[in-house]
């Protein structure tokens, strides 16, 4: 994003923006794409995520009256919240930025009223994390446009804490920390046990990671979301009470799975199975970038994509449709969903020769399927949220 745009966009909605530019503030914070590793955060296990070239940035003039004022720029819809009072959960988009500051306070973090505009270029309800991305401009924009006085790491855990206790979304950690901590030209591997995370350079010289937005907005519901994570926890409780030392599904082995599928409930049982094949095949995932075998780990995202339609029962007719069309184009190496699913996107890892005809193929085949208009793009790993620029700059 080219990061003039907000702060022209708050020079022309803001008159002291306009008589003093110099104290402008620009944050910026990016989406995410998982690479592989969907479902498996709340449960303890690993992802694969990276942050991409495209996010949201809040162009800000800190002020001292503890109400924050912000305005999309697409749409010039205003709304706000007063620090003082952060009020309830409205069902509207400021809820994210009510939840980050709820959670800041909380964490005795200080936050700061400010007026700002906010411009994206990052789809909405596409599945790659809009949401997480405002809460971690959000976060910025309410240390006053500087740095806030912890790690990365602790800030987005204060971010999702704010999703899952505020806006009521049981989510995980992956979307916040990707966001927070992403780097460039790598993907970062997660263990959401113990929060280890190490950075996987991505040969992209070799391949190009390819993201098609489906048309269908992302249509998994809160409800929806969060009947699959207690539908895991489910499946702990039954296993753990021939296995004891089974706290989540991170502890649970094939074989022990194997074990308790004569008694466990069909619907549990391939929940549990989805996110302890998904673990092993995270690991393998990162093992073949590693080792330049693009091939292997364009298997294994196909893989997944299958385990994600017929076990975890999230995916869609579009999703599927359009991995069925990118897996017959040759130089495609593998294709699934990314995000949490019910619409949104797909990625696939392509032969950066085949691009083009993977691209063509979509735009030829997925309208006369669906009857929707995709949106395809390359995407690129990107550095996490970040204070672009402050006064004076």
């Amino acid at each position: 994003m080219d990061l003039d745009r907000p702060a022209s966009a708050l020079i022309a909605a803001e008159p002291l923006a306009a008589a003093d530019p110099s104290r402008i503030r620009v944050v910026h914070a990016p989406g995410r794409v998982n690479l592989i590793g969907e479902h498996t955060d709340y449960n303890a296990g690993f992802v694969l995520p990276l942050a991409i070239d495209l996010g949201l940035s809040i162009a800000l003039l800190p002020t001292d009256d503890r109400r924050v004022t912000l305005t999309l720029e697409a749409t010039g819809e205003t709304d706000g919240i007063d620090l003082d009072a952060i009020p309830a959960r409205s069902g509207r988009w400021i809820d994210y930025v009510a939840a980050t500051a709820w959670a800041m306070a909380a964490a005795e973090l200080p936050v700061r009223g400010f007026r700002g505009v906010l411009v994206s270029d990052l789809p909405q309800d596409a599945g790659l994390s809009s949401s997480a991305a405002l809460e971690l401009a959000s976060a910025l924009a309410l240390a006053g446009g500087e740095e806030p006085g912890t790690d990365r790491m602790t800030l987005a855990r204060i971010a999702q804490r704010g999703e899952n206790d505020y806006v009521g979304v049981a989510c995980g950690l992956m979307d916040q920390f990707a966001s927070a901590m992403g780097e460039d030209g790598a993907a970062l591997l997660l263990d959401c046990r113990s929060l280890a995370y190490r950075a996987v350079p991505l040969p992209l010289d070799d391949v190009a990671i390819v993201v098609t937005h489906s048309g269908s907005t992302r249509r998994l519901e809160r409800s929806a979301y969060n009947e699959r994570r207690a539908q895991c926890e489910a499946a702990v409780a039954a296993i753990a009470r021939n296995e004891p030392g089974v706290a989540t599904l991170r502890d649970v082995t094939p074989a022990m799975l194997d074990d308790a599928s004569q008694t466990l409930d069909p619907v549990l049982e391939r929940r549990a199975r989805h996110v302890v094949e998904e673990n092993a095949r995270v690991l393998d995932a990162v093992a073949a970038l590693e080792a330049r075998d693009v091939a292997s780990a364009g298997r294994l995202l196909s893989a997944s994509h299958a385990s994600l339609r017929d076990l975890y029962e999230v995916s869609s007719p579009e999703l599927d449709a359009l991995v069925e069309i990118a897996e017959a184009v040759p130089g495609v190496l593998g294709a699934r969903l990314t995000g949490a699913g019910f619409g949104g996107c797909t990625i696939a890892l392509v032969r950066r020769e085949a691009v083009r005809r993977l691209t063509e193929a979509i735009l030829e085949s997925y309208p006369a399927r669906t009857g929707l208009t995709p949106r395809v793009f390359e995407v690129r790993p990107s550095r996490g949220a970040r204070v672009a620029q402050t006064s004076g700059t």
